[in-house]
């Protein structure tokens, strides 16, 4: 079965549209959000309490309770990693509302946007406006794209993170945190199998290896069968593949020592980045040679090591790390769309790639102990970077072949303290210096920029009573200009080398965090306001290959709200909702498709999105030597409002409803379970662009997939 076709009830149009954002947001106001932590509560556990445990987070790189961090966080655990089945962090990012991943499918390309702030367009390879970190290493936004194995939890840090992160972190800061070596053994493996060519095969195990050592390794394959066809043959253009382990050795040197030793290596093949004409049909399908994107590939590697000794009322730690990223797309226009176009009979491809990229990083930090009274934090941060970048369009351009260099230094410091009973203060600054050069091979030109600036934060928190914290927080992000590593004209005479100019966004929050465990009540809310000046707009001329980069102003404002509520011990209820204001401030004139006038939405910025989801657990007699059998069914529903395709409006993608189910029988160590991915066959786009009034491309998402699967715990 093919997962885009037709599709027509009469029942499911009427899901489409909107009163089911207004069922949504009033289903919001009732029943808030799951938390991470309370997915940790084990099956008899869940059984007896509706009790959620509070919601601990690493948001400031010290461990901390969520509602006394001064600023919005959107949490996910790893079980809800696994119940929802979020392979990989960039499609974790799609389900969370406020945020935006724009992507052409492959590796190489993504844009994010958090409460309406990120770059317009992805303009190269250092263009990125949210930070990324695991496991306390800043990655790059390359890497945005990786796989979601063994995951402990997922931070999502909203608005300017620039105290503590700093550097490409204007929008917010994506925290991952990887599940550690424990003392007790245990572990799982875990199976799948499903329509479309849909497998995976996971697997993690970790415990004590002797009085002081401890360790874990996981590794997971997954692959599936694309969706979009090869008009020559009928079958799926590409079938990606994936592969990814890790391993960690934790080392109790002394009662207050520790190092942690991590290593992990990822690799994807037959990553398609390809474009459909619009309208699709029934069975979207490229008319291009086939195998032209077999060749694509990534791998990803990282080395850490973190050193932890607590003195007697703080912590030293040191993270020492070592990121190698190598890669390869192929990018196709197929026959439909220049036939479309300029009325001829051709296809054509861009191969890009990254050789080496070497990253080497290195933070000192100083902070309090968690659960002090006053929490604190300071550190050093020195980051080196070097990697080769090339794109080949083919023989009527020149061939790119770039080297790019990054440092970046900073000192940073943060501080909460209690001015009074019910009030505290937070203070933060972070002084960086970036320096950035680039070779461009092909046309034998350099070029090189510095920056040297300041970052920060101040909040003010009041304790409403026991379970309730107000806060308000005025923010400072910032973003170094960049240098584009695409082919800027039809001759080399042409080749643009002036950088980006920096950018810059002043951002506002006001909100309020309650927990009420014994009552199984978490609810988050907000109201933000963000300026962004020089943001980053990437202009793309088709015909000529040409690429230039422009500087817009924008501006955004809204409002979320999130939380959970456990109604029974056996029923829960979640949901989300972010309402979002995203609008260009300036007019920017000689934009390739058009000028972007002022008052014209960010592009692929929803008005309304959210999520609602039930997860419900039931006993069963015992049967077929299960122990102590239960039903587990978990419903996810996210929803997506209209938003513009491109930064002129020219048009606007549709909004569309996405419901998960999942239906599992649990014992006490093996849990059988069925899924259904998209169950209502809804139509939806990944990715659209205008060409020309007539010519519009686009990446449509996968429909309607069933699929089943085992998790064996031990």
């Amino acid at each position: 079965m093919r997962s885009l076709k037709n599709r027509g009830t009469a029942g499911t149009r009427q899901m489409r549209r909107q009163p089911l954002a207004v069922a949504v947001v009033l289903a919001l106001a009732a029943c808030p959000p799951v938390s991470a932590a309370a997915d940790r509560t084990a099956p008899a556990e869940a059984d007896s309490t509706t009790e959620l445990p509070a919601v601990t987070v690493t948001a400031r790189r010290g461990s901390e309770q969520a509602k006394d961090v001064p600023f919005a966080i959107t949490t996910i655990s790893g079980e809800q990693l696994e119940r929802r089945r979020l392979l990989n962090l960039e499609e974790t990012l799609r389900r969370t509302p406020g945020v935006v991943v724009e992507n052409f499918e492959g590796d190489v390309s993504s844009t994010i946007r958090i409460r309406g702030v990120g770059t317009l367009y992805h303009t190269g390879p250092d263009s990125n406006f949210v930070g990324f970190t695991v496991d306390g290493v800043s990655m790059s936004g390359r890497d945005i794209s990786i796989g979601t194995l063994d995951i402990d939890q997922i931070e999502v840090l909203k608005g300017p993170q620039g105290t503590v992160f700093g550097r490409t972190s204007e929008a917010g800061t994506v925290n991952v945190v990887s599940r550690r070596p424990g003392r007790e053994r245990e572990g799982h493996v875990r199976a799948e199998i499903g329509e479309e060519g849909q497998h995976l095969q996971e697997a993690a195990v970790g415990g004590p290896l002797s009085e002081s050592l401890s360790g874990r390794f996981a590794i997971r394959r997954s692959g599936y069968d694309h969706w979009i066809d090869n008009r020559h043959t009928g079958k799926p253009e590409v079938e990606p593949r994936e592969l990814a382990f890790r391993g960690s050795l934790r080392w109790d040197i002394g009662a207050r020592t520790s190092a942690l030793l991590i290593a992990e290596r990822q690799k994807s093949r037959h990553k398609p980045v390809m474009q459909v004409m619009m309208p699709y049909k029934d069975h979207p399908a490229l008319d291009v040679r086939p195998g032209l994107m077999d060749g694509n590939f990534r791998s990803h590697e990282r080395y850490s090591l973190e050193l932890d000794h607590d003195l007697a009322n703080s912590r030293l730690t040191s993270i020492t790390s070592l990121v190698k990223v190598d890669m390869e797309t192929t990018s196709v226009y197929d026959r439909a769309y220049y036939r479309a176009l300029m009325g001829i009979d051709m296809e054509s491809s861009l191969t890009g790639g990254v050789k080496g990229e070497t990253t080497t990083s290195q933070e000192l930090r100083w902070q309090s102990l968690p659960g002090a009274a006053v929490f604190w934090t300071s550190g050093l941060y020195f980051m080196d970077s070097d990697s080769g970048t090339y794109v080949d369009a083919g023989p009527w351009y020149p061939k790119a072949d770039n080297d790019l260099s990054q440092r970046s230094h900073a000192l940073f410091g943060e501080i909460t303290y209690p001015v009074a009973e019910r009030w505290k203060l937070t203070g933060g600054l972070r002084h960086s210096w970036d320096r950035k050069r680039v070779a461009y091979h092909a046309v034998a030109q350099r070029a090189a920029l510095q920056d040297d600036y300041t970052t920060g934060r101040v909040a003010l928190s009041y304790a409403l009573n026991a379970a309730t914290n107000l806060y308000g927080v005025l923010s400072r992000g910032h973003t170094s200009g960049g240098f584009k590593n695409f082919t800027t004209g039809m001759t080399g005479s042409s080749y643009d080398t002036t950088p980006t100019k920096a950018s810059s966004t002043l951002s506002g929050e006001i909100g309020f965090k309650t927990e009420l465990p014994a009552r199984g009540l978490a609810l988050n809310g907000a109201l933000f306001v963000n300026e962004t000046r020089d943001n980053h707009l990437w202009g793309f001329d088709p015909l000529t290959n040409g690429a230039l980069i422009f500087n817009a102003d924008t501006r955004s404002r809204g409002l979320e709200l999130e939380g959970n509520w456990r109604l029974h011990p056996r029923f829960r209820l979640s949901a989300g909702l972010t309402h979002t204001r995203a609008e260009v401030a300036k007019t920017v004139a000689g934009v390739y498709g058009g000028d972007v006038a002022a008052g014209n939405r960010i592009k692929d910025v929803p008005r309304w999105s959210g999520h609602l989801g039930a997860e419900y657990h039931h006993p069963l007699p015992a049967f077929a030597g299960l122990h102590n059998p239960r039903l587990n069914l978990q419903a996810t529903y996210s929803y997506i409002g209209t938003r513009p395709a491109d930064p002129q409006n020219n048009f606007d993608l549709k909004a569309y409803g996405k419901l998960d189910l999942r239906a599992g029988i649990q014992g006490r160590n093996l849990e059988l379970y069925a899924w259904a991915d998209n169950l209502l066959d809804e139509g939806y786009d990944l990715f659209a662009y205008q060409y020309t009034p007539s010519v519009r491309v686009g990446v449509p998402g996968r429909g309607r997939t069933l699929g089943v699967g085992f998790n064996w715990f031990f």
